[in-house]
């Protein structure tokens, strides 16, 4: 194809000047013309616009211009039809000759002695004027033509080599090459003359076998006596051939060769002379050297690749040069990563993801390449996997810098942890590429990503905690269905929206951000992070049960409400309901709605997880972990239920002005008055019931599906109000050790209260711990009435009469009874039940 190309314009620049020749020419007659005289000027002019007008059938044109006339040359430059390439066939021609050319197109103007002799003899001088500006006239238009022919030709010389440009360039750069070797074989024939020459004139080679002078001096007369036989021929060229076989680089042939000349070496020995072998062996040990110099050149070029890549690797190591084929097949793939990466920029994309995804594709194919090149050429051998794997995790480490350095850092600053989950979870996914093929650097990318996750999740829990924090403190603790926008506990249709969770407004977030922060850590399982991800969470649930805490009133003072607070300001919980709320928000969220987010740690995405060696383990142990995990959130909400207790028990005991409700002088005391007592349970005991039941209405609602939960609380508060009378030091001081000792109404009084607490906790607020400790109680005091020198028993009513007042009061107080004279409120148990219990300790009495 570049041969025809190079014939096609090599005519074409012959025409060209072909067509400057003619012009030449045809100007040269035209200066040899002599011009009109002035006076004829018009004359001349007449005529010429005479012989515009097309000739008549009659009379014919001249000779000359009918010539004219049937070239096509008319005024213009017309072509008449005729194209561009039958104009300039004659111009291509290798015996075109421009003068001959020109006395051809004018031959009427060769012959300009006639025109003159015609002129003097026959015609007036007016005639010969006008035929010399005729000629004039014509030959102007033939260098006209010639010159418009010029310009066409030159034109269609430039579009022909645009349109073949690229052909051009190669061929201009295999004729560089075709040089460049032209020149090496030039010199290696120069070398080679000058060895021969060298030779000729007695170089002398030392003998690589001991011998005497005399055996050599034999061979040297055998061989000068005898023809040289077929290997003597073949050693002698074997030089010259391996020197073609390099230049024309056919690598298998030249191996081969060289191969075949070790063997004629060690086997010929009898064959061969020293000088001959000891050539043979030289000639060998230059080319091998040379062989490999040739081959690692032509692999460090960034354009061998593949096939031709492994084909050096495979020769240089049958050159024997193995370690360093090696080294040259992962320089070549570190040459062509590094040329592919960049192209990649962090600037050129839209986020981190896209950025990781171009940049893992790259490094973990080239790696990927470099591990099946080196198994294909090397095999499994020790060495060679050492170094591969030493290269491998190299390039990995480059990735995992990169990556580090202009995605997972900006990530961990600003919290970005789904964007920095996405890129870790594109890497671990290229990783297990390379581990199915046996090569594991996965654990050289956890170490380098492992410091930048855990702090993007620093940064995800403060920004969950400030969140959180900011909603409490505007938060009416009241119980509502999860907003728009809001994650729920089960993504359905408004049909099952009573499966969905009721909390406040801070919980709702709390439970949200939680939420989306296990989706996003969930990839992230493979760094082991899933005992710090729980932490985090367990840390900011117990901020949380704080924020809760110190919304209860009368809180302040206490000193773990103020841990972990700081200047928070949050909105009071003034109501029962309110502060049941915040009850509510915490045993949610501890019993349900956070360790089924947690779950997700061991269950979404377990078949790719799966994948990873060191996932086994963690899967194991992941179970424990959460149930362990439970157990601490329940233990903050603990925390919370006993300060709601502890609060509600002092309201109940103590009074505003620091006075108490529960003393061991509203029991002494009763012994000292005259008129008859009151047989009610005592007021404090009455208001713990009453708290209680409205406590129970309201938790019925609240803990639906949790009664358990509420049931709970209430044991809790009624062991709260028991447990502060039980371990009351100064009340039993005074009761068993005090001036006044207690009496048989007291003695009795005190009974009653507690069988009043005994009936209305039975199987609702009164754990047996509890009434335990009620029963104990009761000993002790009975004790210390004891002590006196008088019988309990002999002083207290049976136990029916207990039971019946304490009984009445319940009913009373939860709506299921009323009092004798009706017109007594059911809200006000004490007043409603004063005749009956009157009358019941008269009739006691009496009996």
């Amino acid at each position: 194809m570049h041969r025809s190309m190079l014939e096609e314009v090599d005519p074409q620049l012959k025409m060209g000047e072909a067509v400057d020749g003619v012009t030449r020419h045809a100007a040269g007659l035209a200066a040899e013309i002599p011009q009109p005289s002035p006076q004829k000027t018009t004359t001349a002019r007449t005529r010429r616009s005479w012989r515009r007008r097309p000739f008549p059938a009659s009379n014919p044109p001249p000779p000359y211009r009918r010539r004219l006339l049937d070239l096509g040359w008319r005024r213009g430059g017309g072509d008449g039809g005729v194209q561009l390439a039958d104009k300039l066939k004659i111009f291509k021609t290798d015996n075109f000759d421009p003068d001959a050319y020109v006395q051809s197109k004018c031959q009427t103007m060769n012959e300009k002695d006639e025109p003159v002799i015609v002129v003097r003899m026959e015609v007036r001088e007016m005639r010969f004027g006008a035929s010399i500006s005729v000629h004039i006239q014509e030959i102007r238009h033939l260098c006209s033509y010639l010159q418009d022919l010029k310009k066409a030709s030159a034109e269609e010389m430039r579009r022909s080599v645009y349109a073949n440009y690229a052909a051009f360039i190669r061929t201009s750069k295999e004729i560089s090459d075709l040089e460049g070797e032209l020149l090496s074989i030039r010199n290696l024939l120069n070398t080679q003359a000058a060895l021969i020459h060298g030779l000729s004139e007695g170089v002398q080679i030392d003998s690589l076998t001991s011998g005497t002078e005399g055996s050599t001096e034999e061979d040297i007369s055998n061989v000068e006596g005898q023809e040289p036989s077929e290997i003597q021929k073949w050693s002698a060229d074997f030089p010259d051939m391996l020197d073609v076989l390099l230049a024309e680089r056919r690598v298998d042939e030249a191996l081969d060769a060289l191969d075949e000349a070790e063997r004629v070496a060690a086997d010929r020995t009898q064959t061969l002379t020293t000088a001959e072998i000891s050539a043979l062996r030289s000639a060998v040990s230059d080319n091998r050297q040379k062989l490999a110099d040739q081959l690692a050149e032509a692999a460090c070029q960034s354009s061998t690749r593949g096939i031709e890549l492994r084909a050096a690797a495979s020769a240089l190591k049958r050159l024997g040069d193995g370690p360093r084929a090696h080294s040259l097949l992962l320089s070549a793939h570190n040459q062509r990563l590094q040329c592919n990466l960049q192209t990649i920029h962090p600037s050129s994309t839209s986020y981190g993801g896209a950025y990781t995804a171009a940049l893992a594709q790259q490094v973990f194919s080239v790696v990927a390449q470099a591990l099946s090149d080196s198994v294909e050429v090397f095999g499994d051998e020790s060495c060679y996997a050492s170094e591969l794997v030493t290269w491998a995790t190299q390039q990995v480490l480059s990735f995992a810098l990169l990556v580090k350095r202009h995605v997972l850092s900006s990530c961990a600053a600003a919290g970005g942890l789904r964007a920095a989950a996405e890129c870790v979870q594109i890497s671990i996914g290229h990783c297990s590429l390379l581990e199915a093929r046996g090569l594991s650097v996965s654990a050289v990318l956890l170490k380098q990503f492992k410091p930048s996750l855990e702090q993007a999740l620093d940064a995800n829990l403060r920004r969950i905690e400030e969140s959180t924090a900011a909603l409490a403190a505007a938060d009416n603790w009241t119980l509502t269905y999860p907003p728009n926008g809001i994650h729920p506990l089960a993504r359905s249709s408004v049909a099952n929206l009573a499966l969905q969770p009721k909390l406040s407004s801070s919980a709702h977030r709390f439970n949200s951000m939680v939420q989306d922060y296990f989706e996003d850590v969930t990839p992230l399982l493979s760094l082991q992070l899933g005992g710090s991800t729980m932490d985090g969470i367990a840390k900011n649930f117990s901020l949380y049960i704080n924020l809760l805490i110190s919304a209860l009133p009368g809180s302040m003072d206490d000193e773990a409400n103020i841990d972990g607070l700081g200047n928070k300001i949050i909105l009071m919980a003034e109501t029962e309901e309110q502060q049941l709320a915040l009850l509510a928000n915490a045993s949610l969220l501890a019993e349900e709605l956070l360790p089924r987010a947690a779950m997700k740690l061991s269950s979404i995405n377990q078949s790719s997880m799966d994948d990873l060696r060191k996932r086994g383990p963690d899967k194991q142990n992941r179970v424990p972990e959460l149930r362990e995990w439970k157990r601490k959130l329940q233990r903050m909400v603990d925390r919370l239920r006993d300060s709601f207790c502890r609060q509600h028990a002092l309201e109940l005991i103590f009074t505003d002005e620091g006075d108490t409700h529960l003393s061991a002088e509203m029991y002494i005391s009763m012994d000292n008055t005259v008129e008859e007592p009151e047989w009610v349970p005592s007021p404090i005991f009455q208001e713990l019931y009453a708290k209680l039941n409205r406590m129970a209405g309201v938790a019925a609602d609240m803990f639906v599906g949790r009664e358990r939960f509420a049931t709970l609380l209430m044991m809790r508060l009624t062991e709260t109000v028991i447990l502060w009378l039980s371990e009351d030091q100064a009340f039993w001081e005074e009761i068993e050790q005090g001036p006044k000792p207690l009496g048989p109404l007291g003695l009795q009084q005190f009974y009653l209260d507690m069988q009043f607490v005994i009936i209305f906790g039975q199987g609702r607020f009164l754990s047996r711990h509890v009434h335990q400790v009620i029963l104990d109680i009761i000993d002790r005091a009975m004790g210390a009435f004891s002590a006196t020198g008088m019988n309990p028993d002999s002083v207290l009513p049976g136990d029916d009469w207990f039971m019946d007042v304490a009984q009445e009061v319940v009913g009373m107080i939860s709506g299921r009874g009323r009092a004798a004279n009706g017109d007594r409120e059911i809200n006000s148990p004490t007043a409603s039940v004063s005749a009956h219990s009157m009358s019941s300790f008269r009739s006691h009495g009496s009996s």
